[in-house]
């Protein structure tokens, strides 16, 4: 039985929002939306009221098998043989029903995850340009062709090209920060690369892939090319990661879950890209204009509540400009109106549960400790929800826990730059196990550049952070991951390369 919706903070959401979360929520395997055999469900809740609002159905390993089954028996039909223009079609399709029903899909975001509404619509329209990005690239997988073998042509003409195929059976594992966008940014490629799916969402943040499911149907999508399971980590994701009929893993997720899937990947040597943990630095010269790096340094770490991997939370403000950094980050943050997304004044939502507002409490707990001076923030606000104020702790050491490891949460920590020495500068920013993302901010195109060239980040900005597109390819370094994602390269990672040498 569905439960019905509660209020969400006195903030009113749309009829078709509610209509769809006092709906069922089964599982879509082979083209039918079923139940898990157990009959377990998965309650997903509001993290601004900590109220339930839905439940869908939860499946195990037993559903990833049958979900895995029914994506290799559609890769292995016409799915498997389908050109760049069909599948460009059903993509553009997609969009547009996306498009359609984004009013709905921002609500769910804000529901399900606590992100404010305008990063809640943003993260929408940028799926709707994402499907569209990669409808185009499946009218663009092209082979080469190239010089023949010695061997071959000593005796004959012959003639050798290349030709893009799909990987096969791909599982997507999501995580919960930004939910939709993490699952558009796999399957829309995988798509437009021919292969089949398996989606198992973060169990935090079940509601949008439903969804999503049921355009996938309405677009016209056969009968298990996208298959969606939700269910536990412990269970549903395992038997995903290790299943031999998978030919590849991507994840977005912790670095200490990825290991995981890496060990159980190995079984069938099967692909695997990640993107997991980051801990990236920004480094705020003396020369930088501080009108524009507090805003941008304050947002690189308290965007979408530092829930997100390329949060800028390793500050090192060089001595001059040390001071009036943290004050005017600061003060920026405290004009920060903290409440529910469905607020549209909101800019600070909670955390996704619970437990881990308490985790990232204990690390500020853990900083003050160590010897960090706590100037804003600090604790969990005593209100419903899980809200976490921003945090800023100053006069911190590169060897505190709060510095070296990531927090997933709404914590700066500053460092005072005391070197002048860009070599200097650039073994602080690398001093980290991560490598995802970074900023660099000055008004000297030399220093910048010069920086950035030594910074082993996946991606480096400079005088703004995070700087992500559908064209700009991401990933990291390090135990930051494996591969990239976004842009050319994010197809790619759907491909395998065929070389075909023909004696005439």
């Amino acid at each position: 039985m569905s439960v019905t919706p509660q209020p969400f903070d006195g903030h009113p959401v749309s009829a078709a929002t509610k209509a769809f979360l006092a709906e069922q929520h089964p599982l879509l395997i082979g083209g039918e939306w079923r139940s898990g055999r157990l009959g377990e469900r998965i309650a997903s809740h509001d993290p601004a009221t900590g109220l339930c609002v839905a439940e869908v159905e939860s499946g195990g390993a037993a559903e990833i098998d049958d979900a895995v089954n029914a994506a290799a028996r559609a890769f292995a039909g016409p799915w498997g043989r389908s050109g760049g223009p069909e599948r460009a079609r059903l993509l553009m399709r997609l969009a547009r029903l996306l498009e359609r029903d984004a009013d709905i899909f921002t609500e769910l975001e804000i529901i399900d995850n606590g992100m404010p509404g305008f990063i809640a619509r943003l993260t929408v329209n940028n799926c709707v340009e994402m499907f569209e990005y990669y409808a185009g690239g499946a009218m663009r997988i092209e082979g080469t062709t190239t010089t023949p073998p010695p061997h071959v042509t000593a005796t004959a003409e012959a003639l050798t090209y290349t030709v893009r195929e799909p990987v096969g059976v791909v599982g997507l594992i999501v995580p919960w920060n930004v939910p939709l966008s993490t699952l558009v940014l796999k399957l829309a490629p995988a798509l437009a690369a021919g292969c089949t799916v398996i989606v198992k969402p973060s169990e935090e943040t079940p509601l949008s892939a439903v969804l999503l499911g049921r355009l996938l149907v309405e677009a016209g999508f056969p009968a298990g090319v996208v298959n969606i399971v939700n269910g536990p980590g412990e269970t549903a994701g395992a038997r995903l990661s290790a299943h031999p009929l998978v030919d590849k893993i991507s994840f977005t997720g912790s670095t200490e879950v990825g290991r995981k899937i890496v060990q159980a990947a190995a079984g069938n040597l099967k692909k695997v890209s990640l993107e997991l943990g980051g801990k990236s630095p920004v480094v705020i010269m003396p020369d930088a204009d501080l009108d524009i790096a507090i805003p941008g340094v304050a947002m690189a770490t308290f965007f979408l509540q530092g829930q997100n991997c390329m949060a800028g939370t390793r500050i090192f403000a060089h001595r001059a400009i040390h001071d009036r950094l943290v004050e005017g980050v600061t003060a920026f943050v405290r004009t920060f109106k903290i409440g529910h997304g469905l607020d549209p004044t909101v800019q600070f939502g909670p955390l996704i549960s619970a437990g881990h507002a308490a985790r990232v409490c204990s690390y500020i707990d853990g900083g003050v400790q160590q010897g960090a001076t706590l100037v804003t923030g600090g604790a969990k606000l005593n209100r419903p929800g899980h809200f976490v104020p921003p945090t800023i702790l100053a006069d911190v050491s590169t060897d505190m826990t709060v510095f070296r490891e990531e927090i997933f949460g709404p914590v700066m920590s500053i460092n005072r730059l005391e070197t002048d020495d860009i070599e200097e500068i650039a073994a602080l920013a690398n001093d980290t196990v991560y490598g995802l993302s970074g900023s660099v901010w000055t008004r000297s195109l030399s220093t910048a550049h010069r920086l950035v060239s030594r910074i082993r980040s996946g991606q480096v900005s400079i005088n703004c952070h995070g700087a992500i597109a559908t064209n700009i390819p991401f990933g990291g370094y390090r135990q930051s991951g494996w591969g990239r994602e976004f842009g050319r390269e994010g197809l790619d990672a759907y491909l395998e390369t065929k070389a075909v040498t023909a004696r005439l």
